[in-house]
Order: structure tokens, then C-alpha cells, then sequence
């Protein structure tokens, strides 16, 4: 079962009035603002979704969540209009952000580089981090402790223009017997937009070049299966349609969407991790879960991605 909260810690929050005000919630006080306004349109019929429901949402999934951003720099995709305007991503934390947030410093940072980040250790954080306009959250794949040192090698199936959902179940489905075959662990999840992103839990030791480099061997075995499609251009616009293994994402500061995060677009779909075997689904759609129906999937299924937290594996070779 998973770690949802009780409709009591929401409580005060469906008190407030539109303006907002503050809401005691896992033992901070948060002032929260412009309650009523419109983050989501709606889709298929249903109601747009509010900033308080988003928060609401937040705070149910904070526990889950919270492990997969502990003691790591998180990079937010803000959309504080909604996600009917146009976002930026916003990396530092801000002077005015609560003294208890925990923060990370990076010894490395340049001149105009991000020098402060927000680090999600408890679950008030993520919901403050939802109230500042952040609707997707993206850790970094190493830990703050070790920033060259990754902690997942990342497996991306970025879908092109010309790329059935068919195809990338067909990509995603390969690279499930190719896990199998190697006896690796990984989960999958449908991203919230169109396509599938695989993490590999990996020990303490390789850097970022290692960990690339496998995942791109890996990735180029399962191309050669379907060469046609797909590309290995990095341009979008030099892939003639065809979809991309990106390897690339093996990287510091690279990110992929946290398990759980919305995405900003109608009906607020969410990263939504999955079982191997709901590949062959026929029902199974890449932004088919949302803020509204994620909950209940969690409730009864338990968090399908935990066992990237607690299964660190030594990558095998590949030849």
C-alpha cells in the first residue's frame, strides 16, 4: 500500500477561501495563494483543475513522491499562469523561500550559473514547491552527496512526429527483454505526454561517462531490431519523424520528470510508473493518468517504482 494521506491534513486547506491563506500541513505552515485559479484545463468533459486542487493532489502524494528527491538539487518547470501559458524552468531557490527548506549550494557553479537549489527532503517541501507555480518536478539522477555519481542510468523512448504510440510500446517492450535477458532490474512509467521513460538502478560508483555509454550500447542493440524507427540525429528536426533512444539524458544536471509529477497540459496527466506486463495492454495510453486518477491507482497497487530506491546493481557488460 502506499503512504496517501488522510482527508484531514486537507482539511484546512478546503477552508481557506479563494485568496488563500494559511494552511498548516506535515508540521509547516505554508501561506498559499490564489486558491480558485485555473492551473489545468480539463479534458474529456471534466472540470479545469485549481491551483487548491493541485496542492491537494501534492500533499496526497508528497510521501510517495519524497524519496525520489531526497538529497537531490531539484530543477522546477514553473507555469505560474497554468499550463495554458507558456512555462520556464526555474533552478534557483529564491531569496524569499522559507528558511526550513533544505538547500544545496554547488561548489561547481559558474558565473550566471544556478548557485542554490531547492532539495525536497520532507513533504511540506514539494508543496511549497506546487505553490510557487511548480507543476513538474525534476531531481537530478546524482545525489547532491555525489554529484558525479550517479544513482540511475536513464532510459528515454522520445517519441517523433511520425511515431505511433504502437511503435514505442513495441521500443519499450524490447528493451523489457533486454532487461530480462540481463538479468536487470528496471521499472518503466508512461511519461504524462507521449512517451515511456525506463530508470535503472544503479550503485555508487560509475560516473556519468560510464553510465552513458552503457545505456547507449543498450539503446543502439534495441535500434538495430527496428532501425526504421528509429533516429540517432540529435536535431528533432534531422529524424525524419522517427523516434530516439536518448542516451543523452546520462548526464549531470540532465533530468527526467519525477514518478508522480504532473505535466502541463489538459487534465493534468502525470508520470505514472507501470508494470512490465501493462506493456500489452491495449488500453494502456502514455498520458492516461491524471492528478484525479493516479490516486486511486496508488491506493490499491502500492508504488510500482519503488524498487528503484532499494535495488542498487552493478550494470552488466553488454558484449
Amino acid at each position: 500500500m502506499s503512504d496517501l494521506v488522510s482527508d484531514e491534513l486537507l482539511a484546512p486547506l478546503d477552508a481557506l477561501g479563494p485568496g488563500g491563506g494559511s494552511w498548516d500541513v506535515f508540521g509547516r505552515r505554508l501561506r498559499v495563494t490564489n486558491l480558485d485559479k485555473v492551473l489545468f484545463p480539463g479534458r474529456d468533459g471534466e472540470p479545469p483543475i485549481t491551483k487548491r486542487e493541485l496542492l491537494a493532489y501534492t500533499a496526497r502524494v508528497a510521501p510517495t513522491v519524497v524519496p525520489y528527491l531526497t538529497g537531490r538539487a531539484l530543477n522546477l518547470h514553473r507555469y505560474p499562469d497554468g499550463a495554458g501559458a507558456k512555462g520556464f524552468w526555474h533552478k534557483e531557490l529564491p531569496a524569499h523561500a522559507p528558511d526550513w527548506l533544505a538547500r544545496w549550494d554547488n561548489p561547481e557553479a559558474g558565473p550566471g550559473e544556478t548557485r542554490t537549489y531547492l532539495v525536497v527532503d520532507e513533504p511540506a517541501a514539494l508543496v511549497w514547491a506546487a505553490n510557487f507555480g511548480g507543476l513538474e518536478w525534476h531531481p537530478w539522477t546524482s545525489p547532491t552527496a555525489a554529484p558525479h555519481e550517479p544513482s540511475y542510468a536513464l532510459i528515454d523512448l522520445d517519441p517523433g512526429v511520425s511515431t505511433r504510440w504502437d511503435d514505442v510500446l513495441t521500443l519499450a517492450r524490447l528493451h523489457r527483454t533486454a532487461f530480462e535477458h540481463l538479468g536487470v532490474a528496471a521499472r518503466a512509467k508512461v511519461t504524462g505526454r507521449r512517451g515511456i521513460q525506463i530508470w535503472v538502478p544503479i550503485e555508487t560508483g560509475p560516473g556519468f561517462d560510464e553510465t552513458r555509454a552503457w545505456v547507449e550500447a543498450l539503446s543502439r542493440t534495441v535500434g538495430a531490431v527496428l532501425p526504421d524507427l528509429v533516429s540517432w540525429k540529435w536535431q528533432r528536426s534531422d529524424r525524419g519523424g522517427r523516434a530516439r533512444l536518448d542516451y543523452t539524458q546520462n548526464a549531470i544536471n540532465k533530468t527526467l520528470v519525477a514518478p508522480y509529477s504532473p505535466r502541463p497540459s489538459a487534465g493534468a496527466p502525470v508520470s505514472a510508473p507501470i508494470e512490465w506486463d501493462e506493456l500489452d495492454d491495449p488500453t494502456l495510453r502514455p498520458d492516461g493518468f491524471t492528478i484525479r486518477t493516479i490516486l486511486p491507482r496508488l491506493a490499491e497497487r502500492g508504488d510500482l517504482f519503488h524498487d528503484v530506491l532499494d535495488h542498487p546493481q552493478k550494470l552488466p557488460p553488454l558484449t
